[in-house]
């Protein structure tokens, strides 16, 4: 027998979204739980995400009129998942269960009090398959006060966003320059938090919000929460997980756990070994993931015998990065650059290759894919002044003048025509302003016959809903022409270990190891390589910590 330093019924590694989900379960029948977190923060990669969490046929939908069963998701999945030998986190056992329990989690969590409540409008990313919704399926925090969590505020890893309101608010003030309700909505906000400041109160959205609530509702319950205290090892006796090895303090302590084991620590964006093996051409210096984000606890649980697989998909976040931007933690997004009206992508011989708009998952692979052929790690981002002029780059507010520093480091390109433009990128002219000229004739006829961006309800919603007739298309026409690089970026890793459909870790030959869970980004997803709409990585983070918890909770009653 194993002597452990102490013993808890259950142990979580990693303080990210499925933790404290599966702390709430074990503490609703008197269990206790002990969450381990390496880092000096709560909250993971979800904090600083836009924290949102996809989660099909949900109350807030019921709530709100919105028509949606386990049967339409559950088609849509088989349409945008699929089934495929060589993703096997992505079963249709596992997605079923997934639509069973999606729903469950978020009622129970409104149970233990977290405020939740959902994006008015937010299309799936493939609407228009069947079984898609044009509305969405996402779950969202209301805002949230960092004063509720006393001496835990401190200790909340901070949102992305700057500014904290409702999410549907906040997505609605890129566009304060072409719409008086954006403009009313950025000033509402700006009055908000200034009054909240005066106030003594620290409010914020997003991921923070969320997980600002779940740390609230656990420690009411009485989860134990470490930080500071990496795992480096799990304890395996008689072929059983039984426990971990943790630091605290410069000390190393085993510690126990009678029901079991789950690992929640994230994927591997920081690990440039383990993208240069399974991710050959992706970079670490692209990544919006927290800094502890290094993949021990999948070599680890890879050690003790479990399978992995999807080791290949990644969360893309297409990013650019400006001069003075190479270690902010969030680097600038392009999604909405290029899917916006007067701007496209190409690669490095100036041909426009994909649908810009759609899932940031498929845009990004789609590069890597184009990479395999034509040179298009990093694309080119082209767009006009009427762009520069109506919207938000890169963390500026619309309008010509940029950063000097932009220009003179050669970051920015710009030149008074298409042609001078392709010069500047050692792009073949002629090809350049053919795409473009080619791209103009589709605003023109409002229909984009390459790749058909702007005919599905989520390409419309990336745009700007003020352009019209197309909020998706518009011309690029109008000098200066500018263009800037596109990284196949990214918020998360998507492939991990094999779990089965109560969340248990599987080996090599599909057999379960006892006492080992696992879910987030650990795991090989249960979406497979697809994205199906906002949330599809922290929905299903949540939720096998749920499915976790309630499965060793049945296991120790039997």
């Amino acid at each position: 027998m194993n002597s452990f330093d102490e013993t808890r019924d259950f142990v979580v590694v990693g303080c990210g979204g499925g933790s404290m989900c599966a702390g709430l379960v074990m503490r609703n029948s008197d269990k206790d739980i002990l969450i381990l977190e390496k880092s000096n923060l709560v909250g993971g990669t979800t904090a600083r995400s836009g924290g949102v969490m996809w989660i099909p046929n949900n109350q807030f939908m019921h709530r709100d009129g919105i028509a949606d069963s386990f049967e339409k998701a559950s088609t849509y999945l088989d349409q945008v998942v699929g089934d495929f030998d060589d993703q096997p986190g992505a079963t249709k056992a596992r997605r079923n269960t997934y639509l069973e329990q999606a729903p469950a989690m978020v009622d129970f969590l409104v149970k233990q009090g977290v405020e939740l409540t959902r994006v008015a409008y937010w299309p799936d990313y493939y609407d228009e398959l069947p079984g898609g919704s044009e509305a969405g399926r996402t779950v969202v925090a209301k805002v949230f006060d960092c004063n509720e969590l006393g001496e835990w505020a401190n200790k909340l890893r901070p949102s992305f966003a700057p500014l904290a309101g409702p999410l549907d608010e906040l997505l609605m003030i890129p566009n304060f320059k072409q719409s008086w309700r954006s403009k009313f909505i950025m000033l509402k906000t700006v009055l908000y938090n200034l009054g909240a400041k005066l106030r003594g109160k620290k409010p914020v959205a997003c991921g923070a919000a969320l997980q600002g609530r779940m740390l609230k509702a656990a420690l009411q319950v009485g989860v134990e929460i470490r930080l500071n205290s990496p795992v480096s090892e799990l304890i395996v006796e008689d072929g059983a997980v039984t426990g971990v090895v943790t630091q605290e303090g410069g000390k190393t302590k085993r510690v126990g756990a009678r029901l079991g084991v789950l690992i929640n620590a994230g994927g591997f964006s920081h690990n440039q070994a383990m993208r240069d093996r399974f991710q050959p051409g992706t970079s670490a210096k692209w990544t919006n993931t927290i800094e502890t984000d290094t993949g021990e606890m999948i070599q680890e649980m890879i050690k003790q015998g479990a399978a992995v697989a999807q080791m290949d998909a990644f969360v893309g976040y297409q990013t650019t990065i400006p001069p003075g931007c190479e270690d902010n933690p969030v680097k600038p997004a392009m999604q909405a650059v290029t899917a916006a009206p007067h701007a496209i992508l190409v690669d490095q011989t100036g041909v426009r290759y994909m649908n810009e708009g759609g899932s940031y998952m498929a845009y990004c692979r789609g590069m890597l894919e184009r990479h395999k052929t034509y040179p298009a790690v990093p694309s080119w981002a082209i767009f006009d002044s009427q762009y520069i002029t109506k919207y938000m780059f890169a963390g500026t507010m619309p309008g010509a003048k940029k950063p000097a520093n932009w220009l003179e480091s050669g970051y920015l390109k710009k030149a008074d025509s298409i042609e001078q433009l392709a010069d500047l990128l050692a792009i073949e002219p002629g090809v350049l302003s053919a795409t473009v000229n080619r791209f103009n004739g589709f605003v023109a006829n409002n229909h984009d016959e390459d790749f058909n961006r702007g005919a599905r309800a989520y390409d419309r919603w990336l745009g700007d809903p003020c352009h019209q007739p197309s909020a998706s298309l518009g011309s690029i026409s109008q000098g200066p022409f500018y263009a800037v690089e596109v990284y196949p970026g990214d918020v998360g890793t998507y492939g991990g270990v094999v779990t089965d459909s109560d969340a248990r870790v599987l080996d090599e030959s599909g057999k379960v190891i006892p006492g080992l869970y696992a879910t987030g980004i650990s795991t090989a997803s249960v979406m497979g390589r697809s994205y199906p709409g906002a949330g599809s990585s922290v929905g299903p983070s949540f939720v096998w910590g749920y499915v976790a918890a309630k499965h060793a909770l049945l296991n120790a009653n039997r």
